[in-house]
């Protein structure tokens, strides 16, 4: 039994391994993309207990579903390259709820749920671009930037209508034009120290 079970990961590891182009850092680059779609998923178990109504808990079941799916296929990643999954302790998505404190209401969670949404598709583009992004890696990209998509689509929208229901339109406005700028400083000094981990 153990033979098999060592014979089926070396052939997972051969497959799924880094190109020689490429440093064994980037698994550190994808335990922290892997660390923020779990982050993002508990984010979205609080939202489920804010919006109630048939069509948010359709979406929002189903948006919790693809971040766990995108931490598993960061997480098989992980491993087919040869690397550990590990928990990440000051992460981005750490370090932005540090910034903007616990939100109050339905629309500081869509505000955040928005920012992070964002920044992890921008962050998946950019990587997919790069030129020795290898085969197994890109195939990840390109499976979670199309769900991204559809989840800022959703979650762009809810926070318009419930801002207009209730009548605080300026007030949603506010709020994530706050949460922008306070997640563009916080990813500026993340980018800086991730770059500096990877180059080690």
């Amino acid at each position: 039994m153990e033979g098999i079970g060592t014979g089926l990961n070396v052939v997972a590891r051969q497959e799924g391994a880094l190109e020689e182009s490429q440093p064994e850092k980037l698994v550190v680059v994808m335990n922290f993309y892997r660390d923020a779609e779990l982050r993002g998923a508990r984010l979205l178990l609080n939202l489920h207990r804010h919006l109630r109504d048939a069509d948010s808990q359709f979406k929002l079941t189903r948006h919790l579903a693809d971040e766990t799916r995108h931490a598993w296929l960061w997480t098989r990643r992980i491993t087919e390259a040869g690397g550990v999954p590990k928990s990440i302790g000051d992460g981005y998505q750490h370090r932005l709820g540090l910034r903007i404190g616990v939100p109050k209401d339905t629309l500081e969670l869509l505000a955040l749920t928005l920012v992070a949404e964002n920044r992890a598709l921008d962050r998946y583009r950019s990587h997919a671009a790069r030129p020795d992004v290898d085969s197994g890696t890109l195939a990840v990209l390109k499976a979670v930037s199309g769900d991204e998509q559809w989840h800022l689509a959703w979650i762009r929208e809810k926070l318009r209508e419930i801002a207009a229901d209730r009548g605080v339109e300026e007030r949603g406005i506010q709020i994530l034009d706050r949460y922008v700028a306070i997640e563009r400083e916080v990813y500026a000094g993340f980018e800086a120290e991730e770059a500096e981990l990877v180059s080690r």
